[in-house]
C-alpha cells in the first residue's frame, strides 16, 4: 500500500472551518493542507497540485470566483466550492466556471466527504481511468491509493505510487519520460531520465510477477513507458 494520503487543499479564511474540517479529513484518510487566503491557496496549488480543492467564495483578498478562474487556468483536479452564499445564480456561476460541486455553509462533514469522493471518482473517469484497475490478481484502487495482490497490500513509497498511477491512467498509451517526470517530480526534473529508470525498476520489483521480464510496465526505448496490465 502507499504511505501517501490524498492531499486536500482547503482555502478558507475561517479558522473554525480548518479546526473541524482538518481532523475530519485526516480521519477519512486524507492529508488536509491549509490556506487562509486566495493568494496562499493559489501559491500552494502551483507548488504541488493536490488531489482536490475545497474553496470558499468569501475570501479576504480575492473573490472566490476570481480565485476559481485563476486555479482553472492550470489545475484540472476536482474543486468543491464551500460558501455561505445561497443564491442560485452564485451556484450556477461557480459551476459554469469549472467547479465540480457546491456545498452551502453550514454543512455536514459527512456530506462534504461524500461529495469529495464522488468528485474524485468522476475526475478519474474523465481522465479515461477507472477508479479500480485489475490485472490478474493485482488490483490498483486509484481512489484509496491502495495496491494489492491476491488481497495482500503491496507497500509502495509515495513516488512509486504516483508513478504507477500516472502509467495506469494512460493505460495502453505511451507516457513519455518528460510527462512522467513532470507529473511526479515537477518541471525542474523533466530531464532526469536516469532517476526515472531507477524508480521504474523499483516499481517492477514490487508489482511484476517476473521483474526481469516485465509484463505490466513496458519500456518504449528512448521515449517512455506503457502500462499494458
Amino acid at each position: 500500500m502507499s504511505d501517501y494520503k490524498p492531499r486536500i487543499l482547503v482555502i478558507d479564511d475561517e479558522p473554525q472551518i480548518h479546526r473541524f474540517l482538518g481532523p475530519a479529513l485526516e480521519a477519512a484518510g486524507y492529508e488536509p493542507v491549509r490556506a487562509d487566503t486566495a493568494a496562499a491557496g493559489l501559491k500552494e496549488l502551483a507548488r504541488k497540485a493536490p488531489d482536490a480543492v475545497v474553496l470558499d467564495l468569501g475570501l479576504p483578498d480575492m473573490d472566490g470566483k476570481a480565485a476559481l478562474a485563476k486555479a482553472r487556468a492550470f489545475y484540472e483536479g476536482p474543486i468543491i466550492i464551500l460558501s455561505a452564499r445561497d443564491r442560485e445564480t452564485e451556484k450556477i456561476d461557480a459551476l459554469d466556471m469549472g467547479a465540480d460541486d457546491y456545498v452551502e455553509k453550514p454543512f455536514g462533514v459527512g456530506e462534504l466527504l461524500a461529495r469529495l469522493r464522488v468528485a474524485l471518482r468522476h475526475r478519474l473517469r474523465d481522465d479515461g481511468a477507472e477508479p479500480v484497475v485489475t490485472s490478474g490478481d493485482l488490483t490498483i484502487d486509484l481512489i484509496k491509493r491502495l495496491v494489492t495482490r491476491a488481497g495482500e497490500a503491496i507497500r509502495l513509497s509515495p513516488r512509486e505510487y504516483d508513478l504507477l498511477a500516472q502509467l495506469v491512467r494512460g493505460a495502453g498509451k505511451v507516457v513519455t519520460h518528460r510527462q512522467l517526470l513532470t507529473a511526479v517530480w515537477g518541471p525542474a526534473h523533466e530531464q532526469d531520465v536516469q532517476y526515472l529508470r531507477v524508480f521504474v525498476g523499483q516499481l517492477r520489483q514490487k508489482i511484476e510477477p517476473e521483474p526481469s521480464a516485465p509484463a505490466l510496465i513496458l519500456t518504449e526505448p528512448g521515449v517512455g513507458y506503457r502500462w499494458i496490465g
